[in-house]
């Protein structure tokens, strides 16, 4: 699965989504970039993209779009570490389309 990072997503969070093929946005050289246009890049070129803009959902008309986003409820690097069966088990289960908010402890 071809997976982009958002910009608030700390990189090395990469090293979970073994089997994965990983990038940020500002490695894609979308930095800044809005998050409606972000979105429709992305798209284009990605399985999946993966925030932790808690925002989005009520900023962006989502209910068109195949891409399918996960949202972590942080962006700190050692509590997502410690979730990382729970956002492997969210990338297994999520389908085109599907928004899904995960509650990291």
């Amino acid at each position: 699965m071809r997976i982009l990072l958002d910009e608030c997503v700390p990189w090395p969070m990469h090293k979970l989504l073994v089997g994965h093929v990983c990038t940020t946005a500002q490695r894609c050289g979308w930095g800044g970039i809005k998050n409606g246009e972000l979105l429709a890049r992305a798209e284009q070129e990605y399985d999946l993209f993966i925030t932790s803009d808690q925002n989005i959902r009520y900023q962006q008309n989502l209910s068109n779009r195949r891409l399918p986003i996960v949202e972590l409820s942080t962006n700190d690097l050692r509590r997502i570490q410690a979730a990382s069966s729970l956002i492997q088990a969210a990338l297994v289960a999520i389908r085109p389309g599907e928004y899904r908010q995960l509650a990291i402890p």
